[in-house]
């Protein structure tokens, strides 16, 4: 028999190793087939090895670029290696090749949930499931989403499907956990999910999860140091998940090079090109500090446009803070630049659907915080929003929750390393408010859940904004937008005072408490 018909045996007869061995022989024989490299390459992605599956289904496409499985393998490859924005377009391409390719909507869907855009994952997962009603997956993605969104009933449903369908879907059962959780069924969620993790094939990705909500429900249960040692094992398959990520220069590093360029440099930052007309603020602070919850109650009033979490200054960053002295450089801009910088900036903006003539524009990142030394250069008119929270509560929740795989959630494996973060971040954002023009509003988190009305009518006068009841309605606001921070449930639950629970957790959070006491004290915390 050729092997050609041998791979396509091993195949009908649900031989996928044998199939895969067979086609790598085939491969290291020589043979230019595009099924096996598309094969074997879709093995060594699933194995942790993306990059060299990239290359081999790249092989592929030079022999078939026409191939819709080949372009959603380069896409899982993609993912796989967290460049999402180049992943989508591998699966876009394939799905106008074969508008009806459940795999391709399926995988486009894991790469929009991955990126947190989860209205737009969820018609991903919706298409694939309409397409192939047995696919499992597609209603756990949907189950998901719901969970995170809050939506518990919702989320068993989608779950149910994808059990009926397959009985042992992780990402189900993690669904339906998330949601006892939130209803108070921790004992039955821990339960779930101790099944699940005692499956020694349940995969690394797979296995994080079900440890993070495990800490959940343990932290619910009153076993502080349970839930912290279940945190931590949730976060340390990290490096093994995603080495080249790991590889990269921390970001607590790139934070102290460019506050040292600061320290550095000139007393005051200056503001080379033309002015600034458009009325724009930046609400930054540090992540789990409460700016989902401002960005959201801005939206809510007429004529705020609002971004969250974007890479709006990703051509300014590019060309002063990846270099290793480039944040030197930023002393030195020149009027030209600054203007090409701005344009890139606004033009990012628009890409992203914000129209020019928005009444205030607000740009959401709490870890722009580190782009304030390019905020003050290109942008001394934008008011600065700073959101402060108690630093234990900050760090808490920063450790607790399973962030996508990305530099700053590195930063949050432990709460050590994510201490030395938080301590960074805050020198360089003290170093860079001393330097600047712009106005800034200093908001509490605190202060705002303990009285929302004089908050937001303060808020409100900093940014040029007349006070509307409409603030109020934030919660239906969440629930209309594609909100996709790691807070939307919350979020959309409506006003939630999470301060104070740090206190639970005091012996956890005690060998860190010597770094982070500098910034209790200066932000008013006892």
């Amino acid at each position: 028999m050729e092997l050609a018909a041998q791979i396509d045996a091993a195949l009908a007869a649900g031989d996928i190793a044998g199939a895969v061995a067979l086609s790598r022989t085939a491969l290291l024989a020589g043979d230019r087939d595009p099924f096996a490299c598309n094969l074997v390459a879709w093995a060594d992605i699933e194995a942790g090895k993306a990059v060299e599956g990239e290359t081999l289904v790249r092989r592929g496409l030079a022999l078939a670029p026409d191939d819709p499985g080949l372009l959603t393998t380069l896409g899982l490859a993609l993912r796989r290696q967290s460049r999402l924005r180049e992943a989508l377009a591998a699966y876009d391409a394939a799905i106008v090749l074969a508008p009806d390719y459940a795999v391709a909507w399926l995988e486009r869907g894991f790469a929009l949930h991955q990126g947190n855009s989860l209205q737009l994952a969820a018609q991903s997962y919706g298409r694939a499931a309409t397409l192939d009603p047995g696919q499992a997956a597609a209603f756990a993605g949907l189950a998901a989403i719901a969970s995170t969104q809050g939506e518990g009933a919702e989320a068993r449903r989608f779950a149910s499907q994808a059990l009926a369908r397959d009985p042992r879907d992780a990402v189900a059962h993690c669904a339906i956990a998330r949601a006892d959780i939130a209803d108070g069924a921790t004992s039955a969620a821990a339960a779930r999910l101790q099944t699940l993790l005692d499956d020694p094939a349940l995969n690394l990705d797979n296995r994080s999860a079900a440890l993070s909500l495990l800490g959940d429900a343990l932290a619910k249960t009153g076993d502080p140091q349970g839930a912290h040692d279940a945190w931590a094992a949730a976060k340390a398959s990290l490096p093994d998940r995603f080495p080249q990520m790991a590889a990269a220069e921390p970001l607590v590093e790139m934070v102290a090079r460019i506050d040292a360029a600061v320290l550095a440099g000139p007393a005051r930052f200056y503001a080379p090109g033309t002015a600034e007309t458009r009325n724009h603020a930046f609400l930054l602070g540090y992540p789990r500090s409460g700016t989902t919850l401002v960005e959201t109650i801005l939206a809510s009033a007429d004529g705020v446009a609002t971004l969250e979490e974007l890479p709006t200054l990703l051509a300014a960053e590019t060309r002063f803070y990846l270099p290793a002295d480039g944040a030197a450089a930023l002393a030195a801009l020149d009027a030209e630049t600054a203007d090409d910088l701005r344009a890139a900036y606004w033009q990012r903006v628009a890409d992203f659907g914000v129209v020019a003539d928005a009444r205030l524009f607000v740009d959401m990142d709490p870890l722009k915080t580190m782009d304030l030394p390019l905020i003050g250069r290109l942008f001394p008119a934008a008011t600065v929003i700073v959101m402060r929270r108690d630093p234990r509560d900050v760090m808490l929740s920063c450790f607790r929750q399973n962030f996508a795989a990305s530099p700053i959630a590195f930063e949050f494996t432990t709460l050590a390393r994510a201490a030395r973060h938080y301590d960074a971040l805050m020198r360089l954002q003290r170093h860079s408010l001393k330097r600047m023009a712009n106005p800034v509003f200093e908001l509490r988190y605190e202060e705002l859940v303990a009285d929302f009305d004089g908050v937001t009518q303060r808020l409100c006068a900093a940014l040029g904004l007349e006070w509307q009841e409409a603030l109020r309605d934030f919660s239906a606001t969440a629930r209309q937008r594609n909100v996709s921070t790691a807070s939307v449930g919350q979020v959309r639950r409506g006003l939630y005072n999470g301060s104070g629970q740090w206190q639970r957790f005091a012996v956890q959070l005690q060998p860190v408490l010597p770094l982070l006491q500098s910034w209790i004290d200066d932000f008013g915390y006892v």
